[in-house]
Formats: C-alpha cells, sequence, structure tokens
C-alpha cells in the first residue's frame, strides 16, 4: 500500500487481463468527519402565519400559473384563427386566379372559333363563285354549241 499526502492506494490483485486498485482519500483535516452530520437538521417549528403566508403564496402562484396557461390557449387560438384566415384566402385567391384562367381560356377558344368559322365561310363563299364561274362557262358553252 502507498501513500502520497491525502491520498492511499492499495493493490487488490495483478491479472493477466490488467491490475485492480482500490483509492482511498484520507479527510483533509481530523476534523472533516464532523462537516456531515449523520441526523438531520430539526427545523424551527412553522407558526399560523407562516403557515398562512405559505398557502396564499402557493395560492397567487397557482392562480399566476392558470392566467399564464389561458394566456397561452389564447395566443395558440388566435394563431389558429390567423392559419384558418390565411388558408381561406389563399384559397379565395386560388379560386379567382383558376376562375380568371378558365375565362381567358374559354375566350379565346371561343375567338379561334369564330376566326376558323370566318375562314372557313370565306373558304365556302370562294368555292360557290368558282362553281357559279363553272356553271355560267358551261352554260355559255352550251349556247354556242347550240
Amino acid at each position: 500500500m502507498a501513500k502520497c499526502g491525502d491520498i492511499q492506494v492499495k493493490e487488490l490483485s495483478k491479472r493477466a487481463s490488467g491490475q485492480a486498485f482500490e483509492v482511498i482519500l484520507s479527510p483533509s483535516t481530523p476534523d472533516a468527519k464532523g462537516e456531515f452530520p449523520l441526523s438531520p437538521l430539526r427545523k424551527k417549528e412553522t407558526s399560523l402565519d407562516e403557515i398562512k403566508k405559505k398557502l396564499e403564496a402557493a395560492e397567487e402562484r397557482r392562480k399566476s400559473q392558470g392566467a399564464e396557461v389561458l394566456k397561452h390557449l389564447a395566443e395558440k387560438r388566435e394563431h389558429e384563427k390567423e392559419v384558418i384566415q390565411k388558408a381561406m384566402e389563399e384559397s379565395c385567391n386560388f379560386s379567382k386566379m383558376t376562375q380568371e384562367k378558365l375565362n381567358q381560356k374559354m375566350e379565346a377558344n371561343k375567338e379561334n372559333r369564330t376566326a376558323r368559322m370566318a375562314a372557313l365561310n370565306e373558304k365556302f363563299k370562294e368555292k360557290d363563285k368558282k362553281i357559279e364561274e363553272v356553271r355560267k362557262n358551261k352554260e355559255a358553252m352550251k349556247e354556242r354549241d347550240n
């Protein structure tokens, strides 16, 4: 056993896997064990006024904690309302944008259809003129032949 100041080292065993030691710390003063009494300190007697004060303080803590909880819940509800309002606004904006896009597409389709119909009508008028011209030429040739 080796002694070094306030520390005592005692070798327990030596093995192939390692060694074991016990380290013993000695108290810094010979009276060191007196600092930690074995029995707990006795509490002084509490008076009725002290008990009432403690109860009132506990009641105040409960009230303030309850108020804090209610405040937290109110903030949470307010946040939920804001989130719902924002979602409704976004939904409304999305609906408006979708409706506007649909109206634009429908207007473009209507204009395209009108343009195609006008082009077809023009084409048919040209064909009618051509047919009428051919008919006149054919009648004119029949009259010449007769």
